[in-house]
């Protein structure tokens, strides 16, 4: 089974939120999923947005930093480049799901990766990629 998830849903591997439970469930079946420079710069991004919060501590933040890097070494994570096609996907998806669904561009540069991966199924907790991903027929669970 071919999986992308965006960020949000390795932030949640990571710190504890409302989706930790779903995320840790899905991987108990041990998927190995894809991770792309987009996922690393949102998710560092996320957890500095943590610290700025003061809902974690530079410590906590600096831990986190410290999981995510040993399992990339360990090759928990399918490391791979953002997919040449990528961004002239998202523009497509711009425009044919922009209207209607409201995506963000950021919504889109994850669809189209995915698209572009050729996944089966697309990871995530927020409902406006969920709605994207399956309108391209990406599957979200």
């Amino acid at each position: 089974m071919s999986i992308y998830a965006d960020s949000s849903f390795f932030v949640s591997l990571y710190l504890i939120d409302g989706h930790s439970r779903e995320a840790q469930h899905r991987m108990a079946k041990h998927p190995r999923l894809w991770l792309t420079p987009l996922h690393r710069v949102e998710w560092t991004h996320a957890v500095a947005q943590h610290v700025f919060r003061r809902t974690i501590s530079n410590r906590e933040a600096q831990q986190f930093y410290s999981a995510f890097e040993a399992d990339r070494k360990l090759g928990l994570w399918l490391e791979v480049e953002m997919p040449d096609m990528a961004f002239e996907t998202a523009v497509q998806l711009a425009k044919q799901h922009g209207p209607r669904l409201g995506a963000r561009t950021l919504d889109t540069l994850h669809v189209a990766s995915a698209i572009e991966l050729r996944a089966e199924h697309f990871w995530t907790f927020d409902e406006r990629q969920v709605k994207l991903a399956e309108a391209e027929g990406l599957k979200s669970s």
